[in-house]
């Protein structure tokens, strides 16, 4: 339940912050009465996210057992791909996501004519992204879990993200936004490295990865997926009890090498003052 929470909960408030600033905007700007525009593409993107969700939900209901494992590992690897982009795209915008949605807002409101569908077609492909890559990564969460646990986090994450972006706008809430992405962001890769390995499994049992299948430790007898410690960490991190070298060699090296992009200074960051050099 907590892993839909966090992922629902960040991309809303991400979603809520692109509304919040068009918004702002508009007002500052004395053109408030192209709101209604805007809440029509947020509704489109709401719409394009649910109807792509729903519909490979019950395309892959129809499947039989070895194409659903294929589709969990394809579904996996995508949300796998996606997430981590995210959040090294966060990382990297985040100073500049405010200017660049303001100038799109003069752009698409510049013209003389269709002034309306530039504007809806600006929102809808800017929260479209966010409500995209959420249905891929909560796919993939859900095709690990079991019950209503994770449906339910989920929803309460878009409640709660939504009730955020409400008070950030309105100026009641005091948030460290560049703290807040900088943990779910580092939360979410390690989510996103037992997706991973959860989807090279799924492609073994789907019969398209068939290489070292060796298992490397089995703590089923101790530590059992199927046990309430083992399930809390299979449905958060993706644990397996018995990893093979392949799921165990996936899980680790996303796991170095995300870890090591997500904590390399950035590139616009000031580097410190070099001690200045006298000659004797």
């Amino acid at each position: 339940m907590l892993v839909p929470f966090l992922i629902m909960l960040r991309e809303g408030i991400e979603a809520a912050l692109i509304v919040g600033i068009i918004a702002s905007y508009l007002k500052q700007t004395g053109r408030g009465q192209w709101m209604p525009a805007v809440w029509i593409g947020v509704f489109l993107a709401g719409a394009l996210a649910l109807f792509v969700g729903g519909g490979l939900e019950l395309m892959s209901a129809e499947f039989p057992q070895k194409q659903q494992e294929l589709f969990e590992g394809i579904v996996g690897l995508l949300a796998v791909g996606i997430l981590s982009s995210m959040v090294f795209w966060m990382r990297k915008v985040a100073r500049s996501v405010k200017d660049d949605l303001q100038q799109s807002l003069d752009s698409a409101l510049s013209g003389s004519r269709n002034q309306t569908w530039a504007l809806i077609a600006m929102v809808f492909f800017a929260v479209a992204r966010e409500g995209l890559e959420t249905v891929f990564f909560l796919l993939a969460v859900f095709q690990q879990s079991t019950g209503s646990g994770a449906p339910l986090g989920a929803l309460l994450g878009l409640l709660v993200s939504v009730a955020v972006g409400v008070a950030l706008y309105r100026g009641s809430l005091r948030l460290n936004l560049s703290l807040f992405f900088r943990w779910t962001g580092l939360f979410i890769l390690v989510v996103a490295a037992g997706v991973l390995a959860n989807s090279v499994r799924s492609l073994h049992e789907a019969g398209i990865w068939n290489h070292w299948q060796e298992v490397v430790f089995d703590f089923s007898a101790t530590l059992p997926m199927d046990g309430p410690t083992g399930a809390i960490l299979a449905g958060m991190f993706g644990y397996q009890d018995a990893p093979t070298v392949s799921v165990l060699g996936a899980w680790l090296l996303y796991l170095l090498a995300a870890l090591t992009l997500f904590f390399l200074p950035h590139k616009d960051q000031p580097q410190a003052p070099r001690p200045a050099v006298t000659n004797h």
